[in-house]
């Protein structure tokens, strides 16, 4: 593993306003070339930590995937962006591999339909698209599906002939067929319902239920794409557009390119960064803190001590012993300052997540069931407030968070980030505490007392 160098610096916090969304003018790339665009490190981040390293399993705790995905439910809050890039990731393959004979109805989203959908999608000021996307035509020709002279695309909730298109639903109605809410459906019929709702909300044409796949397009739909989906994403109101737009013309993966840049460009360029700055942190926030209280108390002790020995008649030499209490000071203040325990650091530890903690028999096992459900494709919102943690964690007193359990750091990168950072504000405590030595110990004797 290379050296970082004395100059390293830990990655910067990125804001999600920082974040350059161009996934609308950009061109639809090929799978490889798109991921290829978009950056996989950062500065302060070394490869062994990238994130494409973190998705293929190639580091340890706490910089795994499962690491990963608690940081974006517990801290980051977004974790349905991770959960939607692993249910693409999945969903390309099955679908390349797929050899039903049906794969012809689902057409790849070119280019050229993408920009001719974006160009409708500007012109009406109220997104109302009521053609089908260029080409739609010709995939349907001489089927029974293609579209008869003065036949017209149905309106939004207004009932069609068409045997294949899903019945709509009242429009004020915040319950589904089966009684159960919007943002959290039940059955396939249900998700169905409520991506139709979806494609009516913005006046496009609900797709055809007999291309490959659908019923699971139905489901991203409801559950990410949708308003007040359970897990919806940050997609702005054209990306969202043109994202239905797409999925209501194919299935294939490339319709869903648009909301994936998104979510890649925020994974790659927001979290994946954030991720690595967090873990760096050994301590939790009581023990930080409590470490950064103790380097200026050893700051101010040193220094009020030197002032006292200058004021009297004691030799000089004696002053240079204050040199012991800025050295420690600095060093614990500057790192804690970047959120390390030098103490914990030193043994390689670092505190267990709150989450973590409570770890007895039924605890873990409902702890597992919740890190299985997280990585669920499909499932209700990542809100976390009604676990039993949070109670119980609120209720540990200020000295038991200070001295939480610890754990061995396994991940060796991580472990050299810290390294490199304790190194150097060891060396910026041995400078300063040697000029501050220097200058005590040339001031003359007060004599004073």
């Amino acid at each position: 593993m290379p050296f970082l160098g004395l100059g390293y610096r830990r990655p910067a916090r990125v804001d999600r306003d920082s974040i350059k969304r161009n996934s609308l003018d950009s061109d639809l790339s090929e799978p490889d070339s798109f991921k290829s665009n978009i950056s996989a490190a950062s500065n302060g981040i070394p490869g062994a930590l990238s994130f494409d390293k973190i998705m293929s399993g190639g580091t340890c705790p706490p910089m795994t995937v499962r690491d990963f995905m608690n940081y974006l439910i517990y801290i980051e809050r977004s974790a349905e962006n991770l959960q939607f890039y692993l249910w693409y990731e999945d969903f390309v393959k099955r679908f390349q591999s797929a050899s039903t004979s049906d794969l012809a109805l689902a057409p790849k989203w070119t280019k050229g339909l993408h920009e001719d959908a974006l160009a409708m999608i500007v012109k009406d000021a109220h997104g109302a698209m009521h053609r089908e996307p260029k080409g739609a035509a010709e995939m349907f020709k001489g089927t029974d599906f293609a579209k008869k002279p003065g036949n017209k695309s149905p309106k939004p909730g207004i009932p069609c002939a068409d045997p294949f298109a899903t019945p709509p639903r009242t429009p004020n109605d915040t319950t589904s067929d089966f009684g159960a809410p919007v943002g959290a459906p039940v059955g396939g019929d249900s998700y169905r319902e409520i991506a139709g709702e979806a494609f009516d909300a913005v006046g496009i044409k609900r797709p055809f239920t007999v291309q490959p796949f659908r019923e699971e397009i139905d489901r991203v739909v409801a559950t990410y794409i949708a308003d007040n989906a359970p897990r919806q994403l940050n997609l702005s109101d054209r990306e969202q557009r043109i994202t239905l737009a797409g999925l209501a013309y194919t299935t294939h993966p490339s319709a869903l390119r648009t909301a994936v840049k998104v979510v890649e460009t925020s994974l790659r360029g927001q979290a994946h960064p954030n991720f690595v700055r967090w873990s760096i942190c050994n301590g939790n926030p009581a023990r930080v803190f409590f470490a950064r209280f103790l380097g200026v108390f050893l700051i101010v002790g040193a220094t009020l001590a030197a002032i006292l020995l200058a004021l009297s008649d004691v030799a000089r030499a004696y002053r240079a012993v204050c040199a012991v209490g800025w050295v420690l000071g600095i060093a614990t203040l500057i790192a804690a300052w970047k959120g390390m325990c030098v103490v914990l650091h030193g043994m390689h530890h670092r505190h267990i997540r709150p989450w973590e903690l409570f770890t007895d028999c039924d605890s873990e096992s409902g702890n597992k069931e919740k890190t299985r459900g997280s990585f669920e494709s499909f499932g209700s919102s990542n809100s976390y407030e009604d676990e039993p943690w949070v109670v119980k964690y609120e209720k540990r007193n200020l000295v038991r968070k200070i001295f939480d359990r610890e754990v061995w750091i396994q991940e060796p990168a991580l472990r050299q980030i810290q390294d490199t950072i304790f190194i150097q504000a060891m060396l910026f405590a041995l400078i300063t505490s040697g000029i501050l030595t220097a200058i005590f110990v040339l001031v003359p004797s007060g004599s004073m007392y």
